[in-house]
C-alpha cells in the first residue's frame, strides 16, 4: 500500500520538510495547532502557515518552537529544508523549561527538605504549611495549563501532596 502526500507548488512537503516537522512534533505531543499558538504568543493561523509551509519561520520564531519542544534550535532545523543562511543566525540554545518544570523542581526541593532523613522541620505544622502553600501554587498553575503533559505532572504533584501518590 502506498501514501500519498498532497504536494503544492512552492511549499516543501517529505521528511525534510521543516513543516513536516514542526507539524509531527506538535501532533506528537498531543496538542492543537491553537494550543501551539498560546505557547508562541503567535495566532492559531500563523501556525498553521507555519505548518503547511506557506511561511519560513525566521531565527525568533525558530528559537521559540525549539523551546516548546524541547529543543535546541539547531537540533529544530537539521535535516530539514530551512536555509541555511538562517540556519547560521541561529542561537546554539534557547531556554526549553516550562515555569510549571520549574515550579515542581522547587516543591521537589522543599518535599525533601521537610520529609529528607536529615529534615530540619521538627514542627509538623510546619510541614503542613509548606504542603499548604504548594496545593495552592501547584492549583492555580493546573488551571492555566494547556499542555496535556504538563497537566498529567501537575495532577502527578497534587496526589504526592496529599499522600496518595508517590
Amino acid at each position: 500500500m502506498s501514501t500519498w502526500e498532497p504536494t503544492w507548488p512552492g511549499r516543501p512537503s517529505g521528511p525534510a520538510s521543516l513543516a513536516a516537522r514542526l507539524g509531527l512534533l506538535r501532533t506528537h505531543r498531543g496538542w492543537t495547532q491553537q494550543q501551539l499558538a498560546e505557547r508562541l504568543g503567535v495566532s492559531r493561523v500563523a501556525v498553521s502557515h507555519l505548518e503547511a509551509g506557506i511561511n519560513s519561520p525566521d531565527a525568533r520564531s525558530v528559537a521559540l518552537l525549539a523551546g516548546v519542544f524541547g529543543l535546541e534550535p539547531h537540533e529544530l532545523v537539521d535535516g530539514t529544508d530551512y536555509p541555511t543562511a538562517k540556519r547560521d543566525r541561529l542561537p546554539l540554545v534557547v531556554a526549553r523549561h516550562t515555569e510549571v518544570g520549574h515550579q515542581l523542581a522547587l516543591m521537589e526541593l522543599d518535599l525533601a527538605w521537610i520529609e529528607g532523613p536529615a529534615a530540619v522541620v521538627a514542627d509538623p505544622t510546619v510541614a503542613e504549611d509548606v504542603r499548604t502553600r504548594w496545593r495552592v501554587t501547584l492549583g492555580k498553575l493546573a488551571a492555566s495549563v494547556v499542555d496535556p503533559e504538563e497537566a498529567r505532572r501537575l495532577a502527578h504533584a497534587r496526589r504526592r501532596l496529599d499522600g496518595s501518590g508517590a
